[in-house]
């Protein structure tokens, strides 16, 4: 029997404050049952997600139109951010590993859709720092130092600056120099950064401040207030998580959106716990998972 791809259908989430979006039909995916699956990646076109575990073990492509599912590796640490190219035909993932003196290394690897073929992007290091995918170029930060791999036909080119953590210190790395950026000063903790689909701007969090927004060089900061686990949604709109606990489980969560002038949007409904949503690079879709193992997206209208 043909596998269908939803399960049900949300009712429409109300906004907190103002319209910052069209918010269409919020639909359940049928990914295989597991307690501890979550979405790792959409791809740009929306046309499939990667599923991991919750302990970013592995990685598993489902296609949304046939729910057929595909095992790509068993790699530990390949759900932690993993990236997608713009054609949707590379996935690049880490692969944690450990030496003979129990200390933890992380590698890079590009796996092929198309072909199946597997390729090491950086060797097991104890320093890596970012890895970023521009177009069809893969971009990795490690121990400070930059590399590009061009991943399809075109030449490897960096188009914007690529934003990492090192220590819990925020790094610029552009034009194949790394510095600490960290524009909320030295002694913060920065984690969740990224640069805006154009480059001009940076997004951060700051663990016990909330999410913030600047320019790529450091300037006009915008505070954002507690928009967790944020991703851009565009160059001029965040999506992120409202999320709630007791101290031992989520009692509650909502995907939500806010724009650089601190209009705020609630795009999910209370009967579900959304966490960590993924926009598609045309910003027509936003994937996020709920922590008994669900996965869900919410179509917007263009």
């Amino acid at each position: 029997m043909k596998k269908l791809m939803f399960a049900a259908v949300l009712g429409l989430p109300l906004c907190a404050y103002a319209q910052l979006v069209s918010v269409g039909e919020v639909t359940k995916v049928n990914i295989p049952e597991n307690l501890a699956n979550k979405v790792a990646a959409i791809s740009p076109d929306g046309s499939y997600l990667l599923i991991t575990t919750d302990t970013n073990a592995g990685l598993s492509r489902y296609d949304l139109a046939t729910g057929r599912v595909e095992k790509l590796t068993d790699a530990q640490g390949a759900g932690h951010d993993v990236k997608i190219s713009a054609d949707g035909q590379d996935v690049i993932y880490r692969e944690n590993s450990y030496d003979k003196h129990h200390l933890k290394k992380v590698g890079v690897k590009n796996k092929n859709l198309a072909t199946r073929k597997e390729s090491v992007l950086v060797k097991p290091t104890r320093n890596l720092q970012a890895m970023d995918v521009q177009g069809t170029t893969a971009t990795t930060v490690a121990s400070g130092k930059m590399s590009m791999k061009a991943l399809g036909k075109v030449q490897a080119q960096q188009a914007h600056a690529i934003l990492s953590i090192d220590k819990l210190h925020l790094m610029k790395t552009e034009n194949g120099v790394t510095t600490e950026f960290s524009p909320l000063g030295s002694d913060k903790r920065y984690i969740w950064p990224s640069v805006s689909p154009d480059g001009t701007k940076a997004l951060f969090y700051v663990t016990g401040y909330g999410a913030y927004v600047c320019s790529i060089e450091g300037g006009n900061l915008i505070e954002l207030g507690q928009v967790r686990a944020p991703r851009w949604l565009g160059n001029d709109i965040i999506v992120g998580m409202n999320d709630q606990d007791d101290g031992r489980v989520y009692t509650s969560s909502s995907i939500i959106a806010v724009d650089l002038n601190g209009t705020t949007q609630t795009l999910t409904s209370d009967d579900v716990i959304a966490m960590y949503p993924l926009p598609t690079a045309a910003g027509d879709k936003i994937a996020f998972s709920t922590p008994t193992g669900e996965a869900y997206i919410i179509n917007i209208n263009k």
